[in-house]
């Protein structure tokens, strides 16, 4: 039996004003530490595989099964990395080892006084049986950032 084979592609921006100065934001990123206490699926997930290399060139991986649900991967190059600006990254996205998808995502990270406005503008596109997921990975980031914004208020 042979899939079909498609090709989708999705665009979205997303912008968070968090009530921390921009240097706590971008340490939210920048420090593994930091970055371990908000990314991810928390008790959702059983963690897999993880690797932070923070620099222009390296990459991060984030592995984990869903509870009762599949084992997703994640693989991320950073490509342009201007400290207190911008982080731009491609990833790569794996679903029960399929791949699922190739996206481009910029970080910009506005410092407005004691707040940060933060933009996430991503492009993806989406292979085979995966062609419709776009619309999930905006929901997906939506999570992701609102677990910073909780994680930022925390502190």
């Amino acid at each position: 039996m042979t899939s079909e084979r498609r090709l989708a592609r999705a665009e979205f921006t997303l912008t968070r004003d968090y009530p921390a100065p921009v240097e706590r934001v971008w340490n939210a990123f920048a420090v593994e530490q930091e970055k371990l206490a908000w990314w991810g699926a928390g008790d959702a997930i059983e963690h897999g595989e993880w690797i932070f290399d923070f620099r222009v060139g390296g990459r991060d991986v984030a592995e984990g099964k869903f509870h009762d649900g599949p084992v997703s991967r994640y693989e991320a190059t950073y490509t342009d990395i201007v400290e207190h600006n911008r982080i731009v990254t491609t990833y790569d996205m794996w679903i029960d080892g399929v791949h699922m998808s190739t996206s481009v995502a910029s970080l910009e990270f506005d410092p407005i006084g004691d707040l940060t406005t933060f933009t996430h503008a991503e492009h993806g596109v989406f292979f085979d049986q995966f062609w419709a997921d776009g619309p999930n990975r905006e929901v997906g980031t939506r999570g992701l950032l609102d677990a910073l914004g909780h994680y930022l208020g925390g502190r």
